[in-house]
């Protein structure tokens, strides 16, 4: 049986880490597996959940990934985590997902469709939370100058998404909407909020109104929508329109390569760099191994900027050796770019 996946999505201060510590608060003998998608060097949410005192809250059971958006490390961060998950004795029942709040959910959603996690999970639901205050008041959240600072505090962040656009996006691709801090506004107010909420939800879309992100758990949990096997409908601004607009879905291509463990970090960085140069590569990312270093170092390039960290130690039995994936526009060389990074 598959393992229910819900995944909870909105800006920056909406209520995110509230909901999930109602559910915990009320989850009974369940489970549940947090995976908290979190910016810079401090895990806050992480952090105060952990410290939140509910049975349900183990330590054990909360992964933070702190290394950018879920949404654009999902081969190198997300889709490990949760196979990670899933090879534990005690299984969780239940996993809940908070992505940041500049996540587009659409590549979480589509993630859920690659063979390695499959047949394990299935997504319950997607939940978008949003701030019924703010949007009274014509902003996405209560304080857009921090979610400006959190999108560029993340290096990592490939995609320039207008908040405008991205609030569009959260909403267009939720199974269930919370308006959240409707104890703060007017009946007139909320009943405008409301109107522009379902003005981008998608039909059949349920909305539900709460004071301090309380929602009845059987609203929020058990919905078995298996979200990953019905996107149409859920596609982004920029899956509607730019890559019509600029590039059919046939002028891309991408390829996986494996390589030989490399010399030493400088070189095949430095190697990254000149590919990425002379063959016009618009993504490239995933991990390296370095003859005689315990660690495999992850690699995260948009454009000509290259991100690199030592992620963690090879497993015992692992087999050592690079893994990429390199995506650019339709022509790409996939042996010359392989003899380049190997030789």
């Amino acid at each position: 049986m598959k393992i229910p996946v819900t995944i909870i999505t909105g800006f920056l201060g909406v209520g995110k880490t509230t909901l999930i510590n109602h559910i915990l608060e009320n989850a009974g003998d369940k489970r549940i597996a947090l995976i908290i998608n979190e910016f810079g060097d401090i895990g806050f949410d992480g952090e105060q959940i952990k410290e939140c005192g509910i049975k349900n809250c183990k330590s054990e059971d909360i992964v933070e990934l702190a290394n950018g958006c879920i949404c654009c490390t999902v081969a190198d961060e997300f889709i490990p985590t949760m196979q990670m998950l899933l090879e534990r004795e005690k299984r969780p029942h239940h996993i809940i997902i908070e992505t940041s709040g500049l996540a587009l959910p659409q590549p979480l959603v589509k993630a859920f469709n690659w063979p390695e996690i499959k047949t394990e999970v299935s997504i319950d639901g997607v939940i978008t939370i949003v701030d019924g205050a703010a949007l009274s008041e014509g902003r996405f959240a209560a304080n857009e100058g921090e979610i400006n600072k959190q999108r560029e505090q993340d290096e990592m962040l490939d995609h320039k998404t207008p908040l405008g656009e991205l609030f569009e996006d959260q909403l267009v691709c939720a199974d269930l909407i919370v308006i959240n801090k409707v104890d703060l506004i007017s009946s007139n107010q909320l009943k405008k909020v409301e109107e522009l909420v379902d003005r981008e939800k998608r039909e059949g879309v349920g909305i539900i109104k709460a004071q301090n992100a309380k929602v009845d758990l059987n609203a929020l949990l058990g919905l078995e929508l298996n979200s990953e096997d019905n996107f149409e409908g859920r596609e982004s601004h920029h899956e509607k329109h730019h890559l019509h607009e600029n590039h059919d879905h046939d002028d891309f291509r991408s390829f996986s390569l494996i390589l030989e463990p490399s010399e030493n970090k400088q070189q095949i960085l430095a190697k990254i760099e000149a590919v990425i140069k002379a063959h016009d590569i618009l993504r490239l990312k995933g991990y390296i191994a370095i003859k005689n270093n315990p660690s495999r170092l992850m690699v995260q390039a948009v454009g000509a900027r290259v991100n690199f960290w030592f992620e963690r130690e090879w497993k015992e039995g692992e087999i050592q050796q690079s893994s990429l994936v390199v995506i650019g526009l339709k022509g790409l060389d996939e042996e010359a770019i392989k003899k380049s990074l190997q030789g």
